[in-house]
């Protein structure tokens, strides 16, 4: 049997399967989708099987055996082997690289050397201490153990390897392996135990506390669990091991994340009119069996969650499983206890605040099929499951679902491939949809179709939308207030504070102040390895970088005149904690960003102290503008509503209509009346207008004339490749090469022409020019952007142009193609 294996090196060289012989004893146990370890370039790697065949292209004699096999149970399935293959091929991507996001971290294998005693006659100048220290241990010892312990030989013990007397072997091991716990058992005969427990004299009360548990309760114990639960020592407990009274094992652990939680059962509500037609229309294509992508326009609080809840139930009633993905910043508590809450034990959680062990386990928990729905962040779309039947994307307008780094897919088109592979139904649900996804969603059905839009106009309970209050900061510092709060939010959380209800602030910008200026010549503070100014933070008095993570304190007087004019200007969500503090004495403020939730359940225990009612504002990012419901929150503020209006990105004023109407749900969505206070300098701005009527129609109508005119998408689909390197000259250049050979594929092809051309295929190059962001760690950026419409397959094009410089002195220009960009900076 010929294994084909695409082996764990990242280059275009490699990209591609090689052959190797498994041996008799693996026949049995080899799949598609299996990892391995085999022989590679003198080392031996991790790889995964994606074809078995019975003969080889090359002579037997070339062939090397597989090394090892890596798990008992492949961990990619067919269909995720045949899902690589298309994403390499769409997003530009080498296989290794597609197979690996498909997988835990922990499962990421590295090559680990071992040595030990070879043939004693060899000649070797090895001290003798080393030679009895190697045979005294049992079976072989780390290299880098040994090179620790002895790091005077290491000369020699390179030279006793190629003479025989050291022999090395290379092995994978996982970065993680499954946690055992030494865990007590009572014997097979109770009555023996009980005896011997009326037989330990009272100088034995912790031994006898421990045995007396044990039996009271029932068995097994983790160790350390019994001497928490008895009071006994684990000295006490071991004690109790060696006279035979208890049995001791290792026991596989697996690492709940959620171990310290209970979650109360909840019962399926009510379905209004609106969300019982939404039920029956994915019920019927989950019957159906076949592959359908439905769009759920749904406002804030009209009830999507149960609606996603019940059909998730239907589908396991046909024993299938179900996907759930919602952006990373609203996985939040609230949204993992309603799941838990109605499906127990079935659901697995997997999303990047749990640790490395966490995330195997609960990934073991899905391929084992004893979870049987997996709700996460983009990641969980490659849930190892084998029957889909449905996968829902909450939330599906936000950019959290690009992958930034390769492969930058979106898992929104992975969603739908898969859905492809298992005749399984994808809900896209939103209350602010993409425009890409709306577009599409609005086209005529084919003729048997359903339609793809989906709606739910109102909240549950007819509760109205809250009132928004647009107010117009020029006004604010032409009457003299040049404070960061407007006089109608400075009296509205006064109002609050006295009424005893609660009140979210946005602003998306962490920090105290976004740029450092010297006031006398005009000197701002920049990150010495990127093109952007550096962000103040207050508690550590630093300046960062929130692009590479440099750190430097802020000055004091000016580095450039030595002035001590050197001022901070711009706000941060630390300046507008304090600036809270310092004019509502006594409030109780929850600030919720990058810096205050980077510890581990650090936004559980942030929202649940404000929903105790511990604090009466919750401040913070665009994380707070998602998926949370507290009763009392009658009060949203958004602080600059401009933030993301002014970025160079055609989708800014989608982005921040998206931003305010999420935000504007989280107030009145209870028994109270709820207010939103937007603070803005472009109050006319059609993005701000149509958020505070919630007419989405509108804004779609005034952004899709501009995106027509300007031909962005939907009216295109787009590429970005951008190219950097440390030689502003040299990048140029080989900028220049790129795109010629480009544009004479694309000629070759027939399809370069201008969008405007009117031609259904067509092609068009914009660049090379300076990324926005020109400089970033160190290296200079390009970038091309390709526009395209109709059937051109652009990254089978960009992958073709892209061959000539993988090679020579060009190749230390790095390439990032970046197909469907959601942010072009």
């Amino acid at each position: 049997m010929i294994a084909k294996v695409i082996v764990d090196v990242p280059s275009r060289q490699t990209d591609r399967p090689f052959d190797y012989e498994v041996p008799g004893a693996m026949e049995e146990w080899i799949a598609i989708g299996s990892r391995v370890g085999v022989p590679f370039g003198g080392r031996t790697l991790q790889g995964f099987v994606i074809g078995l065949a019975e003969q080889s292209s090359l002579p037997s004699s070339r062939l090397k055996p597989v090394a090892e096999l890596l798990d008992g149970v492949p961990p990619l399935l067919p269909d995720m082997i045949e899902l690589s293959e298309w994403l390499s091929a769409k997003y530009c991507c080498s296989r290794i690289q597609a197979l690996q996001a498909m997988i835990p971290a922990a499962l990421k294998g590295k090559e680990e050397r071992r040595i030990g005693l070879g043939d004693e006659d060899a000649p070797h100048g090895l001290s003798k201490e080393l030679m009895e220290w190697l045979g005294e241990q049992a079976g072989l010892v780390k290299l880098d153990a040994l090179l620790e312990r002895f790091p005077d030989q290491a000369r020699m013990m390179k030279g006793a390897l190629q003479s025989g007397a050291l022999l090395q072997q290379a092995a994978i091991k996982d970065r993680l392996a499954a946690r055992k716990v030494q865990t007590v058992f009572l014997p097979e005969s109770r009555e023996e135990a009980e005896r011997a427990l009326e037989a330990l004299g009272a100088k034995a009360a912790k031994q006898r506390a421990a045995l007396s548990y044990l039996l009271e309760h029932g068995g097994p114990m983790s160790i350390q669990a019994l001497a928490a639960a008895s009071g006994a020592s684990p000295a006490s407990i071991r004690s109790l091991v060696d006279k035979g009274l208890l049995i001791m094992r290792e026991v596989v652990s697996e690492r709940d994340p959620f171990a310290h939680r209970e979650f109360e059962r909840t019962e399926p509500l009510p379905l209004t009119a609106t969300q019982q037609a939404v039920f029956r229309r994915i019920a019927n294509a989950l019957d159906a069996g076949q592959a359908d992508v439905m769009l759920l326009h749904g406002v804030t609080g009209s009830g999507k969650t149960e609606v996603y809840l019940q059909s998730i139930a239907n589908c396991l009633k046909q024993e299938r499983q179900a996907i759930v993905l919602v952006p990373e910043i609203a996985l939040t508590p609230q949204m993992v206890e309603r799941f838990k809450g109605r499906f127990g034990e079935a659901v697995a959680v997997l999303h990047s605040r749990l640790s490395n062990g966490e995330k195997l386990d609960e990934w073991r928990k899905i391929r084992s099929g004893r979870a049987r729905v997996a709700i996460g962040a983009r990641s969980a779309i490659f849930a190892p499951f084998e029957r889909i039947g449905l996968v829902i994307i909450d939330e599906e307008h936000e950019s959290s679902y690009k992958q930034e780094e390769s492969p930058k897919y979106h898992a929104r088109e992975v969603a739908v491939r898969r859905a492809k592979q298992h005749g399984a139904v994808v809900v896209l649900g939103s209350a602010t949809p993409s425009l890409e996804s709306f577009a599409a969603a609005n086209r005529s059905p084919a003729p048997g179709q359903e339609p793809m839009l989906l709606s739910m106009a109102e909240r549950v309970g007819g509760r109205p939308l809250p009132s928004v209050d647009i107010v117009d900061m020029r006004e604010e510092l032409r009457d003299g207030n040049r404070s960061m709060f407007s006089r109608r939010l400075h009296e509205a959380l006064l109002a609050r504070l006295e009424r005893g209800e609660q009140s979210v602030l946005l602003l998306n910008r962490r920090g105290y102040s976004t740029f450092v200026m010297c006031r006398s010549c005009g000197y701002t503070a920049t990150c010495p390895h990127c093109d952007i100014s550096l962000t103040f933070h207050q508690k550590a008095r630093q300046m960062r970088c929130h692009y590479c993570g440099h750190a430097e304190q802020a000055p004091a007087t000016c580095p450039s005149c030595e002035s001590e004019h050197i001022r901070y200007f711009g706000t941060g969500t630390q300046k507008v904690e304090e600036e809270l503090a310092r004019l509502f004495p006594g409030i109780r403020v929850i600030r919720m960003d990058v810096d205050t939730t980077s510890e581990k359940h650090a936004h559980e225990k942030l929202l649940k102290t404000f929903g105790d009612r511990k604090g009466d504002v919750l401040l913070g990012t665009q994380m707070v503008a998602k998926g949370l419901d507290f009763p009392f929150v009658t009060l949203v503020g958004v602080i600059a509503a401009d933030t993301s209006l002014n970025l160079p990105d055609f989708r800014a004023a989608e982005r921040t209509f998206q931003l305010l109407t999420q935000v504007a749900g989280r107030a009145g969505r209870h028994h109270l009346q709820g207010e939103v206070i937007v603070q803005s300098y472009s109050p006319e701005h059609y993005a701000i207008t149509t958020a505070r009527e919630h007419d989405y129609e509108a804004f779609v109508r005034e952004e899709l004339r501009h995106r027509s005119q300007m031909g962005y998408p939907p009216y295109c689909r787009l590429v970005l490749v951008t190219m950097s390197h440390e030689q502003l000259a040299l990048l140029a250049e080989v900028g220049q090469s790129f795109a010629a050979e480009l544009r004479a594929l694309a000629e070759h092809e027939g399809v370069l022409a201008p969008l405007h051309s009117g031609l259904p295929r067509a092609l068009e190059i914009l660049g090379p020019v300076a990324s926005p962001i020109a400089r970033m760690k160190d290296r200079y950026r390009f970038q091309c952007v390709i526009k395209y419409r109709g059937s051109i397959d652009a990254s089978a094009l960009v992958r073709r142009a892209l061959q000539p410089f993988t090679e020579g002195t060009q190749q230390s220009v790095l390439f990032s193609v970046d197909v469907d960009p959601q942010v072009i900076l």
